[in-house]
């Protein structure tokens, strides 16, 4: 499906919560909803936004849409590099489910069951966020020692992987190093995470360089089959689990303008808000400047 086509199938309110569907609910996230359909998985969207581990009252139209269609376009690209949790045939799968209504068609994916990894694979290129932080503190990022004199949003040296706990909704993702990380999934398994996270990232930060976009950081997950094989599930490198930055207006030592949700952040910082539950409202022009930078990501890549 073309960037037009999207663009224009994109609802006028925020769609926050899925209901009505036929199937048992297995899970409620943050954005998504799954649901069991018997030998696959229905992975639904929402447009609900979260900031610090929290959801937002206030959603963004359009976001889920956005989001699953920016990751089945990566995952298309990345299928040489690693295989991924979509059954192949989409439009089938939703034609012989039933699955006819297109605004959740284009926020859903049919997926493989597996087992997922219990931990949250981040891959960074650039000093930001909470790598910024850390390194200010101790001079490392989850046990990567960096070279001093580092500033906000340099790029690194070499691209560095920094894996987090899986938390529970509700509760903060904590960052942890490669023996504690390996200590949860098996010392094999995890070097097998930790470079291919490596090598994914590489190919993202060299496909959005093409489209005039710096991919500064990303969050992929993981799920092993019957057979122990290692399958990229989840979302992939779309705005809501990376940092992207315009190419051409990027300069450290500062807070590069982004096309995620940093925008959001931004915001909330600004009102001093405690980062806990409940969350402050949205202006209405903070919505659609956010729904704009998800646009933007999307049409940069597909475009």
């Amino acid at each position: 499906m073309n960037f037009a086509a999207i663009a224009a199938a994109l609802p006028p309110t925020a769609v926050t919560t899925i209901t009505g569907l036929p199937y048992p609910q297995l899970a409620s996230g943050k954005v998504r909803e799954i649901f069991d359909l018997g030998d696959a998985l229905l992975l639904v969207a929402s447009d609900r936004l979260s900031a610090f581990d929290v959801i937002l009252p206030d959603g963004v139209p359009g976001k889920g849409i956005v989001l699953t269609q920016m990751s089945n376009w990566w995952f298309a690209q990345t299928q040489t590099v690693v295989s991924n949790h979509l059954l192949p045939d989409q439009a089938g799968e939703f034609s012989r489910r039933g699955i006819t209504n297109q605004d959740l068609q284009l926020r859903s994916m049919i997926v493989r069951k597996l087992k997922p990894l219990a931990i949250e694979c981040v891959a960074r290129g650039y000093l930001i966020g909470s790598g910024w932080s850390s390194y200010q503190k101790t001079g490392a990022v989850c046990g990567n020692q960096l070279p001093a004199g580092l500033r906000q949003a340099d790029k690194l040296p070499v691209p560095i992987f920094t894996p987090t706990t899986k938390a529970p909704k509700g509760q903060h993702d904590e960052a942890i190093n490669d023996a504690q990380a390996a200590a949860i999934i098996g010392s094999a398994l995890y070097e097998k995470v930790k470079s291919l996270s490596l090598q994914l990232y590489q190919f993202g930060h060299d496909r959005a360089k093409q489209a005039g976009m710096i991919l500064a950081d990303t969050k992929f997950e993981f799920g092993t089959d019957a057979a122990g094989n290692l399958v990229l599930i989840d979302e992939v490198l779309t705005p809501d689990s990376s940092r992207y930055w315009p190419a051409d207006s990027y300069a450290p030592n500062q807070s590069p303008p982004s096309y995620d949700k940093q925008f959001v952040r931004d915001h909330l910082v600004a009102l001093k808000w405690n980062q806990t539950p409940p969350a402050p409202r949205l202006p209405v022009e903070v919505i659609a400047r956010t729904q704009e930078k998800y646009l933007a990501a999307l049409k940069n890549l597909i475009g």
